[in-house]
Formats: structure tokens, C-alpha cells, sequence
């Protein structure tokens, strides 16, 4: 799958989001995203209980840099002890096949790389 495919099959999902600031937000929203949590200092054990209480399974897309590597190891570990699945394969495709290292930068890089928002569906 290239970034076009993950961007349009997780638009259709619409699965819950956690990302660190409102820039990463703001990027997601621009893709189409609406289910988003915002990290912005809140402590992580409330995180993880609003995410426990909306859903069963969700991605976490922090930054690759050192605190945001800390911020989702600990995200993670505290949702799978409260049965939240973290989908992965999302942020391992992003950092493993793109360049881009913030999540604030998606929705430039998304459309240097010819994906624009007019060409994919947005479902509503």
C-alpha cells in the first residue's frame, strides 16, 4: 500500500487518533480525519482511560523523535492493559517508506507526493 491507500482506506475507518499537538491535529483534519485525541500535556493515564471508554482499538501517531518514541511506548503499554489494541501498521509505514518524522507534516508531504485532498473521497 502507498500513502494514497493508507489515507483513503483509514478515511473510511475513521479510527480514533492519538497524536501529541494541535499542528498534528490540524494535519489530520486536513486529511479528512475526525477522530482525534490531543495529547498537549494532559497526563498519560487519563489519555488512556478516554481512549479505554470510546474505543477497543486505535492508533497512536506521535512523533519519531525522542519524546514522542517515550509518549507512545508508554501510551501503548498503558491501552493494552486497559484490552485497547494499537493498530501499528499506519505510523511503521509512515516512518519506515516516507521521509517525514511529524506528524504535523503529513498533509504537506501528502500533497508534495500528488496526493491532494481533491483527489480522494472524502466520506462524511
Amino acid at each position: 500500500m502507498n500513502l494514497d491507500d493508507w489515507i483513503r482506506k483509514l478515511r473510511l475507518e475513521q479510527p480514533l487518533i492519538v497524536v501529541e499537538g494541535v499542528k498534528d491535529k490540524r494535519a489530520l483534519v486536513a486529511l479528512g480525519f475526525k477522530k482525534i485525541i490531543l495529547l498537549q500535556g494532559r497526563p498519560l493515564f487519563t489519555i488512556v482511560e478516554e481512549v479505554a471508554d470510546l474505543t477497543n482499538s486505535c492508533l497512536i501517531l506521535t512523533d519519531l523523535d525522542a519524546e514522542g518514541k517515550k509518549l507512545y511506548a508508554a501510551l501503548k503499554k498503558g491501552l493494552q492493559r486497559h484490552k485497547v489494541k494499537v493498530d501499528d501498521r499506519f505510523r511503521h509505514f509512515l516512518f519506515k517508506e516516507t521521509t517525514l518524522r511529524h506528524v504535523e507534516g503529513l498533509a504537506k508531504y501528502a500533497e508534495v507526493r500528488g496526493t491532494t485532498l481533491h483527489s480522494l473521497e472524502f466520506v462524511d
